[in-house]
């Protein structure tokens, strides 16, 4: 297998490394593995070596009797190229020491391990060093590394203590509370590494960040402490003829005797319907029923979008979701949204082949067509459960309020200390998460009291104790103590894994009664987490940095040489992944299927650019691929192929690198600093092949482009957005193309065919994935030690490689499940320990 010298490593060395067998290095299996080998790194990314400066390292790395041929192959191998300042790949062997405790030292060694195991250095016309001597310099290398990381954790454990992240924080107040506030402006994005936002090392604590959350504190309370009398309920049916966004007579718009047609959009020229005559009072949710059919579109489903927002600005201005209404059928679509005061909603039709000027020249009552007829739109709200709300009765129960002004009320308590340590000790418990003594509740309580004292009202006096409880260490931060987590610690690490989020009340009963360890039971809590709604942060959130879908809109795609791409089509893409990542977890399909499968969830847009008939409509459904479609997988879908290209190319270089590192968890490394980048020629004249070519002739660049290059072209039969191509575009003179205005032509054929670095070849992406799926067991490799990042908020290292190989193994029995993989790292020692 490609992968031999990897799980030999896995499997012997880091557990072992002294007595590791002889025929793991016999020359046969070092030949082969350096033929085959499926991850070459560039020439630039160091191997051992070793310069005069370094002659103290080297006299510490042998201390026994293979001291002298280790040496000898360092000077013989290394010195020429990594021996100054000028080194190859900007790496100098003299930044290089004994001391492995030093986390960069280290992991620059484990660098050379992994060059040393994979048989990339030296370079292939370079003389070898004895396989003997390889051997030694490896499991030096591992044993040294290891035992650092090993007094390491001794004193920190595996991970730091970890601060919420802003999706975190957000969840874990909608929870606790029982509200849904907006906090983007107050909690900037966090750091991500490896993909994930959530890494512990990275969560820093500034005094800008706690000036924030001294604001966030407040407004959440603000939200969920009723203050202001019952809001009155909004209930009415909004006619769209005395809407004034629509023209009586003429631009597009046809007054019907049930409605009004719109037979074209064109958001710039501000041809959309706008409920001017309806305004959200004050904030809350809002359910909304609108009433349409096509018109004059000969049988087709005509599609339509809403947007909601204060709709003076673009950037005020957000999606709420597509439509579909069937034609010459009144139907009635319905959606509840979040709206914040003085928001209204928007209407606009989708898909309309005309453009207003063509409608305009005709005129709308001779327009002949396909249209859009809207007729009416109900709106009631706000939505409210109860009065005083849930979220009220969450923190004070049913303590009274009395009126204090015509327009305010207030919690009043005839024994206020007492009521302030039961409300304040049933907050704190859930806040932090676990159980809660006096000496938790005494300094919050201290403060209520002090606020007492100075004539602070009740309700006054308690929102400084919660305030307090919401910027408390204990509530900002997950406190896991060590070696193993308790029982609160794993639930927290459970449902902020599962939901982004705290634990609920059954989890928080399970662990004070000590049961959460239990096999069995945590088996079954697993389940019913990903059964639950909130379990959809785990696919928003795992897929979105995995895959780097949160990045769609990085990048806007030419509207000249991409005309058919549009707000409704990415949507689209963006639906087609996380319904197919839900559907593998829930069925327990072979994680395979994320390289390929045979169904993906389409609706029609997204159908019509895959080239797939006969799907109508706008609802995504679960649809069996034809065998020539070239789809199936993650990645031929759009979403990925989107945000893996710019706006105007594709790259080989850098789908080739989301392959490798997102996909077969094998990341090339940084490319030197003086390499050159390579400019597209979008006028056609050359292919990126060919611009490649003169980094592939290089040999510094060379070992580097034959691992990436490889899945790069193996892709370059789609486009930037996703679409098949068996040729390039090319700019060039305006034209036409279905009433567009466009500036692109056929340029040269695409050859997505290529060879592996261990010499199997391939034609197309078809045949690549075929070739990926032959090491089943790197792809679980990968995806563990993603979960594992993101589950835990710690990157695995090397000394974790035998548990997670021990994942492997176990999984390998179970088809590769990917819900079974998800109960198997719940259930590992690496989940459940600090």
């Amino acid at each position: 297998m490609m992968y031999t010298m990897r799980i030999t490593f896995l499997s012997e060395v880091i557990m072992d490394p002294l007595t590791m067998p002889a025929w793991a290095f016999s020359s046969a299996l070092w030949t082969r593995v350096a033929a085959r080998s499926m991850w070459k790194p560039v020439v630039c990314t160091i191997l051992m070596c070793v310069t005069s400066n370094l002659m103290c390292v080297t006299s510490n790395i042998m201390a026994s009797e293979t001291d002298v041929p280790a040496k000898q192959m360092f000077a013989s191998h290394c010195m020429k190229c990594h021996s100054d300042a000028n080194a190859e790949g900007g790496f100098s062997v003299a930044s290089l020491t004994d001391d492995f405790h030093d986390n960069q030292n280290r992991e620059k060694w484990l660098t050379v391990f992994d060059q040393l195991r994979e048989g990339n250095m030296p370079p292939e016309d370079e003389p070898r060093p004895p396989v003997k001597d390889v051997q030694n310099v490896m499991n030096w290398i591992s044993t040294k590394a290891v035992e650092a990381e090993r007094v390491r954790r001794e004193t920190e454990g595996r991970v730091v203590m970890r601060r919420l992240n802003r999706a975190e924080y957000a969840n874990t107040v909608r929870d606790l509370l029982g509200v849904d506030v907006d906090l983007s402006d107050l909690l900037p994005p966090d750091t991500s590494t490896n993909g994930f936002d959530n890494n512990a090392e990275l969560l820093h604590t500034s005094s800008f960040l706690m000036r924030n959350y001294l604001d966030a504190a407040d407004r959440v309370l603000d939200e969920a402490i009723a203050n202001e009398p019952k809001p009155w309920i909004q209930k009415k049916r909004f006619d769209i003829r005395e809407e004034k966004s629509v023209k009586a007579t003429g631009s597009v718009y046809r007054h019907t005797d049930d409605g009004v047609a719109i037979f074209a959009t064109w958001e710039s020229a501000n041809i959309r319907v706008t409920m001017w005559n309806f305004r959200s009072h004050v904030r809350g949710k809002y359910r909304f029923r609108i009433s349409g059919y096509g018109f004059q579109s000969e049988g087709k489903p005509i599609a339509f979008r809403v947007t909601a927002g204060t709709l003076k600005e673009v950037t005020e201005e957000r999606l709420v979701d597509y439509f579909a209404v069937p034609a010459d059928k009144p139907t009635v679509v319905e959606f509840t949204e979040q709206l914040e005061p003085e928001n209204r909603i928007r209407i606009l039709a989708e898909g309309l082949p005309a453009l207003p000027p063509a409608v305009e020249k005709i005129g709308a009552d001779k327009y002949t067509g396909p249209g859009l007829v809207i007729q009416w739109v109900d709106v009631e709200g706000p939505i409210l459960e109860s009065w005083p709300p849930p979220s009220h009765k969450a923190i004070f129960g049913d303590l009274e309020q009395t009126r204090i002004s015509p327009e305010r009320f207030e919690v009043v308590s005839s024994q206020p200390m007492l009521d302030a340590e039961r409300i304040l000790r049933d907050f704190a418990r859930r806040a932090f998460r676990r159980n809660i003594n006096d000496a938790d509740i005494q300094p919050f309580l201290a403060r209520v009291k002090s606020k007492l004292d100075q004539n602070y009202s009740f309700e006054q006096a308690m929102r400084v104790g919660l305030k307090g409880i919401l910027v408390s260490p204990d509530f900002l931060f997950l406190r896991e103590q060590g070696p193993k987590l308790d029982d609160f610690a794993l639930a927290s690490r459970l449902s902020y894994f599962l939901w982004s989020s705290m634990p609920d009340e059954e989890l928080f009963q399970l662990a004070a009664a000590n049961r959460l360890h239990e096999s069995d039971l945590l088996r079954e809590q697993v389940e019913r987490l990903l059964s639950d709604p909130k379990a959809k942060a785990f696919n928003t959130n795992f897929t979105g940095q995995w895959l780097s879908l949160r990045a769609i809109d990085a990048t806007l795609p030419d509207g000249t040489l991409y005309p058919e791409y549009d707000d409704i089509l990415k949507t689209s893409m963006l639906k087609e992944t996380l319904m197919f990542f839900d559907e593998v977890l829930k069925n327990d399909l072979p994680l395979t299927h994320f390289v390929s499968s045979d169904f993906s969830f389409l609706n029609a847009r997204l159908a019509k650019h895959y080239g797939i008939p006969g799907i109508e409509g706008m609802e995504m459904r679960k649809v069996t691929l034809p065998s020539d479609s070239h789809r199936g997988g993650l990645l031929t879908m759009g979403s990925v192929l989107k945000v893996t290209a710019n706006g105007t190319t594709t790259s080989p270089i850098i789908r080739g690198s989301w392959v490798l590192e997102r996909i077969l968890g094998i990341p090339p490394p940084k490319p030197p600093l003086d390499v050159e980048a390579i400019e597209p020629d979008i006028r056609g004249a050359t292919t990126i092949r060919e611009q490649l070519a003169k980094h592939r002739n290089v040999e510094s660049c060379a070992s580097c482009h034959r691992t990436i290059d490889p899945p790069g072209f193996a892709l370059e039969s789609f486009d930037v957005i996703g679409g098949w191509r068996e040729q390039y575009r090319a700019t060039g003179e305006p034209r036409e193309v279905n009433g567009r205005r466009v500036r692109f032509w056929n340029g040269p054929a695409v050859d997505p065919a290529d060879t592996l670095p261990d010499g199997r070849s391939f034609r197309d992406i078809d045949e690549y994935k075929k070739l990926i799926l032959e090491d089943k067991d790197q792809l679980a490799r990968n995806l563990t030690e993603k979960l594992l990042a993101y589950g835990t908020g710690a990157v695995p290292s090397y000394v974790d490689k035998p548990q997670i190989e021990a994942i492997v193994d176990r999984l390998r029995d179970k088809n590769y499940g990917f819900k079974a993989l998800i109960h198997e790292i719940v259930q590992s020692p690496l989940f459940q320990s600090k």
